[in-house]
């Protein structure tokens, strides 16, 4: 089982800064600030929007994030970058780190990866966490600057130290491949379980997978089962499939067919290969479900369409165990079958 890749990170945390504006102004965005608490949000926009037009760092902000995500406001990524841009060149580091990210993903602005890096920088140069984590992300997959992966720990470490979750697990997944820094097995467990007790997914499945292989630490089932749980339950879909396995084959937990058939089936809806695959062979031996052949070609077609060779070879059996009804039946199930979101 290997180590989830490294993901970006969004800031888009809705926060109330005390500022050094006059009484008048600051009751005005506290009037703002407590709508939008209340989830009035046409209220919080109304109030916002003559605060940002006078130049209010914190009501740009706060209106660049109610554009992006539609919040009492259509939805809308040109209004939310306008509003990032004015705020960022006031030096307002979480603008600055969406703005970075707006240019990252090409959100209401063509995708720009040297304008994302500019962004980040500044941003991350006022020790902003996020921004120093997504730079770091940058250097990793040499996007908008060379790759370097010891620019990239660098910047993952300083937000790993400000206890940013998404940069530990980033930081462990380094040391676990040894890439910028010595491979070093334990300090890839003390960063996944700083991440993976504040409730990261990707953590807790690499802390798992790390008790399950007895990778610097002793092997123990029961306490890989314990952090696959916790991240399945958040709904990550590798978690899912070794909690899975687990049940499957007994490890950490009693057998339990039913519950893999459960897991594999969460897993597989996402569109998990392995779990596709796992889940047409309880089909096929009525491991957990009845029997079934349909369900089973259909699993095994979908899990060769996922690339798994030996998916399509198990296919091709046991279609010989089937009727031309059958094996359409099962061909119309997988053309219309559709992943769920993740």
């Amino acid at each position: 089982m290997k180590t989830k890749p490294l993901t970006f990170l969004l800031a888009l945390t809705f926060l109330f800064l005390f500022s050094g504006s006059s009484v008048v102004f600051g009751d005005d965005y506290q009037d703002g600030f407590d709508a939008y608490d209340r989830k009035d949000y046409k209220t919080a926009h109304k109030l916002f929007l003559p605060l940002a037009e006078q130049g209010n760092v914190k009501a740009q902000f706060n209106l660049g994030t109610m554009y992006e995500t539609g919040r009492g406001v259509p939805q809308d990524d040109k209004k939310a970058l306008k509003w990032y841009r004015l705020a960022a060149k006031q030096r307002h580091a979480k603008s600055q780190s969406n703005l970075g990210l707006m240019y990252y993903n090409g959100q209401g602005v063509p995708q720009d990866y040297k304008e994302a890096v500019k962004w980040y920088r500044f941003s991350a140069e006022q020790e902003f966490g996020i921004a120093q984590s997504n730079l770091g992300l940058m250097y990793y997959n040499g996007q908008g600057v060379p790759q370097d992966y010891k620019e990239a720990v660098r910047w993952f470490r300083l937000s790993a130290e400000q206890g940013n979750a998404g940069a530990q697990v980033n930081l462990g997944v380094m040391y676990d491949k040894g890439q910028g820094v010595p491979q070093d097995y334990q300090e890839a467990v003390r960063w996944f379980r700083l991440s993976a007790e504040q409730g990261n997914t990707e953590a807790q499945f690499n802390l798992g997978a790390m008790y399950d292989t007895g990778r610097a630490v002793p092997q123990d089932y029961k306490e890989a089962v314990k952090w696959y749980r916790l991240s399945a339950e958040q709904g990550y879909v590798r978690a899912q499939y070794n909690l899975g396995v687990m049940y499957d084959t007994g490890q950490g937990v009693p057998q339990d067919y039913k519950e893999a058939v459960r897991l594999y089936r969460l897993s597989a809806e996402q569109g998990h290969a392995g779990a596709q695959y796992n889940l047409a062979l309880k089909y096929k031996k009525g491991q957990g479900v009845p029997q079934d052949y349909v369900s089973t070609h259909m699993w095994f077609n979908l899990a060769g369409t996922n690339g798994d060779k030996s998916a399509v070879k198990n296919r091709n059996i046991i279609e010989k165990r089937m009727t031309k009804q059958q094996i359409e039946k099962a061909q119309e199930l997988a053309r219309n079958w559709k992943p769920t979101k993740k």
